[in-house]
């Protein structure tokens, strides 16, 4: 239990850090795809919040099923409000023909979420069987996701950065909103979390 705890606070302050960076940097290139994968850290972010509290009632208070259903459908609405907000933005930028700059920072940032997600996916995949959880390996896939969208965004960005291929920046940004809908579908019809109670 301590170290799923931990693994959710490394969770939550990376993606704390990581999405105000992108979207931030995403703003000051005009890249719906950075803005979106910002936004998708802060989903992120509420997902491990559920987690963590999930577990810490697990502690004293029994089982929280129902809060459980309805935390998984608003993180369902989330991505698909992501998704919306990422696929018209990118839409928009390509068939305007409206060219974003390259952002180092995004290329950068994409980069290192690249290198630290996939391990730290591993790690919470691990441990949930541990803990006889749906939800800690739930939140792991949530982690996966991160990783392949950091590959999409970091293709993106850097076939923008390094030939000026414009475009590239808002197709990225178009499969972001793509696996956002994927995502949200999924975590709709996932089960509740009521099985970490019940360890």
């Amino acid at each position: 239990m301590r170290r799923s705890r931990l693994l959710n606070r490394i969770t939550i302050g990376w993606n704390v850090v990581e999405g105000v960076v992108a979207v931030v940097a995403g703003v000051v290139a005009g890249s719906a795809s950075l803005v979106g994968f910002g936004l998708d850290s802060g989903i992120e972010v509420s997902a491990a919040l559920v987690l963590a509290w999930r577990l810490a009632k697990e502690d004293g208070q029994g089982c929280m099923a129902e809060f459980d259903r309805r935390a998984t459908r608003l993180i369902s609405l989330s991505f698909w409000t992501l998704a919306a907000y990422v696929g018209v933005e990118s839409a928009g930028d390509l068939l305007g023909g409206r060219h974003p700059e390259s952002s180092v920072v995004g290329v950068v940032l994409a980069a290192l979420s690249l290198a630290v997600m996939p391990v730290l996916a591993r790690a919470k995949r691990r441990l949930a069987p541990v803990l006889g959880s749906q939800a800690a390996s739930s939140e792991a896939d949530q982690t996966s996701l991160c990783a392949l969208l950091s590959a999409v965004l970091l293709v993106g960005l850097g076939l923008n950065a390094a030939f000026g291929w414009w475009w590239a920046d808002p197709v990225a940004g178009l499969s972001i909103a793509v696996l956002a809908v994927a995502e949200g579908v999924r975590t709709w019809r996932a089960d509740a979390l009521e099985d970490t109670c019940c360890v």
